[in-house]
Order: structure tokens, then C-alpha cells, then sequence
């Protein structure tokens, strides 16, 4: 059967560009291999789907080539999309940080793109498994499917990346840029919690439960949220999106006391017969935690014990208390993969491959990673509305 455009992957980005080819004239053939429309959607943000972010820009993406996402973000702004969203009726509300959600869940989103789709005569085939992909003779695609084989003279490519793999997640997407000749930039968990030492694991774990507020940095990246202590580590808004920072063998620094001067704090108590403990736990930190991090750094006495020196050093590790983690809690538990197809290969303006016209790759596969909190969202509606428009 000849169409159009064929689009691989009806996931979030998939979806929206499907929609938006099929609105313009375009004959749309929507494929994906699971049984399930969008299960990424479905299982985003606790089940309301944080949809998109009032702030997004291009500078809350990480990419080889920082500036790539931003004639996307340009052409399809957050605003487009919340535009859709009360279009559809569907209620939304803002948490924090710009963070849109539904008022009633992700489902209502998956079906306001289903029925985008719907408007625009998208032929889709779920539960179809792709055999192969090549050029056919007239410069257009051929793929073989398990439900036969498929001809269009544009092909886009919406795969996703390797987070998630127990709904589905897998390097197809990748594995077909090179075989077109496009380059894949290295790939790695990102907005993943990060794993523990032994020494500091041995400390931390039995706070498993207990949040903590801080600053977090992490090479480049610099966070205001809290930390969530688990059993194998720490996780949280704060350590999610550092962790797209973070490399193996870097360290990872929190200001516990981001709000203060620790060393004033320390120096106006002093004379204090008060526990150190105790002071931390009236700033609001949990009292288990501010034992289990005192005994940590060898701190844990009355005020009054501590010399000029020892609260300079304290009071040092209150605003730089460096841990330095041996790993992420990998794939499974990643929200999205950072890296993918090269930003080099492909046209921002389009995200067509530059040498291979009528071939192009939008949202996770691509390497554009934005931060928690609908960033990566918005750019699967971004990416999937440009190639719609191009394709």
C-alpha cells in the first residue's frame, strides 16, 4: 500500500506529527509494536501526564549542538499546545516551575491525539512488528512489516529512546539512522535516580523515605528541589535532573542550607548547649536524617563543642557536602535517554536528515534532552508538529 508518510512510533511525538501530516492534505501511515497506543503518555507524571512546561526553552535541553531545538520550540510554543488541550475541553492545572497537568489524567490526553489523528484520516497498525526499511526504486521507503509491505515517499522515524524497556523501549531507532548514514551520539539513562557507595549506602539506606530540600550541582547542571533518600541511593526532583549532568566518577555536590550563610548560623549559636542534630532538625530537617548525616562528617555533638575552626568546616559541608555516586539506577528507571540521533545530521528547521531527503527523526530519538517537568514532552509536540509539517 502506498502513502505519503509512514510514521514509526505512535508515541508522543509519533502522534502529533501523524496528526499534523494528515490535517494538511497527507496520506498517514501510523506503525507502532506494541498493543497499546502511547503507554509512555499513559504512565507520565503519576498518571496526570505533566503535558508540557510554561518555560520551556532552548536552553533546558542538553544536546550536542545546544541551539538545535530551538527553531522547533519557535514553531510549535508551549501555548500552541495548552491551545489543543482546552480545544479538547480537558482540564489542567499548574503544580510548579511552569509544570502543566490534567486535572483528570493522561488518558485524556492520549485520546485528544487520537482523535487529532482521527481528523486527519491517520491509517494506524499497532501490534506490527517492522521486518526492514530501504530506499525504494522511485527515491522514496519501503517497509516490510508483519502486515505486509508499506511504500511512502517521506518516512519519520518517532521510536523513542531505551528508557522504560518494560513498556517497550528499544534501540530500533538508532540502529536505523546508521544504517542511513546518520551518526548517533554516545547514549545513557538521564532524569535517573543515582546509585550509592557502600560506605554512604551503609549510612543513607535506613532514611529510605526521607526528603530533604537542597541545591543540587552536578557539572553544568544546578537544581533547586528536594532529594529523596532511597534504598540504593538518592532520587528526587533535585538528583533527577542533575542526573542528566552527571557522568560516572564525577562528584555530586548539595547545599543543604541553600537559603542561608551555615557559617553565621553556626557562629551566632556558638555558646549553645543545643545539639547539633537538634538546631538542623528546627530548620526543618528530619532529626533521623540530620543524625545519620552529622555521624557522617564526624559532627555529631552540642554547638559549644564545636571550635572556630570545626564550624568553618561544617558549616563547608552544609553548603558543599560532596557524594560522590557509583552509578544511576539505569534504563529502567530512567525517564528518558540522553543522546540519539546527531542534531549534525539533521535540519533544525525541519528535522529532516540532511542526506537523506524524505527521512526524519523526532522527539527521544533524537539527541535533545530536555529537564523534569514536561520539557521533553514539549519537544515531542515540537519536533512531531515541524516534521508534520515537512514531511
Amino acid at each position: 500500500m502506498q502513502f505519503d508518510v509512514i510514521v514509526i512510533g505512535a508515541g508522543a511525538a509519533g502522534l502529533m506529527c501523524a496528526a499534523t501530516a494528515g490535517q494538511r492534505g497527507r496520506s498517514v501511515l501510523l506503525l507502532d509494536h506494541a498493543a497499546k497506543l502511547a503507554e509512555k503518555i499513559r504512565i507520565s507524571g503519576g498518571g496526570r501526564c505533566n503535558f508540557t512546561n510554561v518555560n520551556a526553552r532552548f536552553d533546558c535541553y542538553l544536546s550536542a549542538n545546544a541551539h538545535f531545538c530551538r527553531s522547533a520550540l519557535a514553531q510549535y510554543t508551549p501555548q500552541d499546545f495548552v491551545s489543543m488541550v482546552e480545544r479538547h475541553g480537558i482540564g489542567y492545572h499548574e503544580k510548579k516551575l511552569g509544570q502543566l497537568f490534567c486535572d483528570e489524567g493522561s488518558e485524556r490526553i492520549i485520546a485528544m491525539l487520537d482523535e487529532e489523528c482521527r481528523k486527519g484520516g491517520v491509517d494506524r497498525r499497532m501490534e506490527t512488528t517492522i521486518m526492514s526499511v530501504a530506499r525504494a526504486a522511485d527515491g522514496g521507503f519501503e517497509v516490510d512489516t508483519s502486515r505486509g509491505r508499506f511504500s511512502s515517499s517521506s518516512l519519520v522515524v518517532a521510536t523513542g529512546g531505551l528508557s522504560i524497556p518494560q513498556i517497550g523501549a528499544t534501540p530500533f531507532g538508532y540502529q536505523l539512522a546508521e544504517q542511513f548514514g546518520l551518526a548517533v551520539t554516545p547514549l545513557s539513562p538521564a532524569l535517573v535516580p543515582l546509585t550509592f557507595h557502600v560506605e554512604d549506602a551503609e549510612i543513607f539506606t535506613p532514611l529510605a523515605g526521607v526528603s530533604v530540600e537542597v541545591e543540587a550541582k552536578a557539572g553544568k547542571g544546578k537544581f533547586r528541589e528536594n532529594v529523596l533518600f532511597t534504598h540504593k541511593g538518592v532520587s528526587g526532583p533535585a538528583i533527577l535532573q542533575v542526573s542528566s549532568y552527571w557522568q560516572p566518577g564525577m562528584e555530586l555536590l548539595l547545599d543543604l542550607m541553600p537559603d542561608g550563610d551555615a557559617e553565621s548560623w553556626l557562629e551566632e549559636r556558638a555558646d549553645s548547649e543545643q545539639l547539633i542534630a537538634n538546631a538542623l532538625s528546627e530548620l526543618g530537617w528530619s532529626r533521623r536524617f540530620a543524625d545519620a548525616w552529622l555521624d557522617r562528617v564526624g559532627m555529631n555533638k552540642r554547638l559549644k563543642d564545636l571550635g572556630p575552626k570545626q564550624r568553618r568546616q561544617l558549616a563547608e559541608q552544609l553548603h558543599r557536602w560532596c557524594v560522590k555516586p557509583n552509578g544511576t539506577q539505569g534504563y529502567k528507571k530512567a525517564e528518558v535517554t540522553r543522546g540519539g540521533v546527531s542534531t549534525q545530521a539533521l535540519s533544525s528547521k525541519t528535522l529532516m536528515a540532511n542526506d537523506a531527503p524524505g527521512l526524519f527523526f523526532i522527539g527521544e530519538v533524537v539527541d535533545v534532552t530536555g529537564w523534569l517537568g514536561g520539557y521533553n514532552f514539549q519537544w515531542a509536540w515540537s519536533s512531531g508538529f515541524v516534521a508534520g509539517m515537512n514531511c
